[in-house]
């Protein structure tokens, strides 16, 4: 079985680290490293795992290095491991955002296979998604583990190019705020109902719960779902069409962009 090494303690790693060991993978075959001792020693005691503050011992000690710092700190950590250990046969997932293959590879400064995945917050809970895109050095065996990987914290996409990341970021990276605001928007007015505080919360929680498993467990199109709601002259037809009287189809489309234009300018800014 391969070792995997995570670089950084946060709680992106610490997800998948989980999701991993939950999914069947051997703890001893897990290292984790981070400069702080709490996060990586509670992550130990938490699923048995291997710990230590020094990033090279986990990467030597590994097969798959699991890039799980913040993006500013990737390049170097990537250099040390290019001038410190053998590379060749190690493989690199990144999940940090703004962190482009290319970036990575010429840190590493050494041919070998560098994937860079998506995940977004909902990952936390075990039911993410992820946006994967890989180099040409990528093998079937590589492809595989990193599905496996990815997968134990939620759905993933297989991407044709890299620039799908940005788009990936627009829609599932960023989108978990986009509902949050949206819940705010209705909890608040809820409270203006005369509401609690805790039953404005736990209305609009659970609205939307029941919305996302109607869609999840129904082939029905999504539009159709909504219009399914809408009875003629009915309370949610006149609701609907306010919010298309306000343009928020539009709007969507507009903060969706806005989103990919921000990633797209952060990874220039990186570079």
């Amino acid at each position: 079985m391969k070792k995997i090494a995570f670089i950084g303690a946060g709680n992106m790693n610490g997800a998948i680290i989980s999701g991993l060991v939950q999914s069947g993978f051997e703890p001893e075959n897990i290292m984790v490293s981070n400069p702080s001792a709490p996060k990586r020693e509670a992550l130990q005691a938490a699923h048995g795992i291997q710990q230590t503050p020094d990033n090279m011992e986990a990467a030597a000690f590994a097969d798959v290095i699991v890039l799980g710092v913040k993006p500013h700190f990737i390049a170097d950590v990537c250099r040390q491991f290019g001038k410190s250990i053998d590379i060749s046969a190690k493989c690199f997932i990144s999940v940090a955002a703004g962190c482009t293959i290319k970036q990575i590879e010429q840190a590493l400064n050494h041919p070998c296979t560098v994937i860079r995945t998506m995940p977004n917050t909902p990952s936390q809970l075990g039911v993410g998604v992820t946006g994967i895109y890989a180099n040409s050095h990528i093998n079937d065996e590589e492809k595989a583990f990193t599905s496996k990987l990815m997968e134990s914290v939620g759905i993933i996409k297989w991407l044709d190019s890299e620039e799908q990341i940005d788009h990936i970021i627009a829609v599932s990276g960023s989108g978990p705020a986009y509902f949050f605001l949206f819940m705010e928007a209705m909890e608040k007015q809820a409270k203006a109902y005369g509401f609690s505080e805790q039953d404005s919360r736990e209305l609009v929680q659970q609205t939307a719960l029941g919305a996302a498993k109607m869609v999840v467990e129904n082939k029905l199109s999504i539009r159709k779902l909504r219009e399914n709601v809408c009875s003629k002259g009915g309370t949610t037809q006149a609701a609907i069409s306010a919010f298309s009287e306000g343009g928020l189809e539009q709007l969507v489309t507009k903060a969706m962009n806005t989103a990919l234009a921000r990633a797209k300018e952060m990874a220039q800014n990186a570079q």
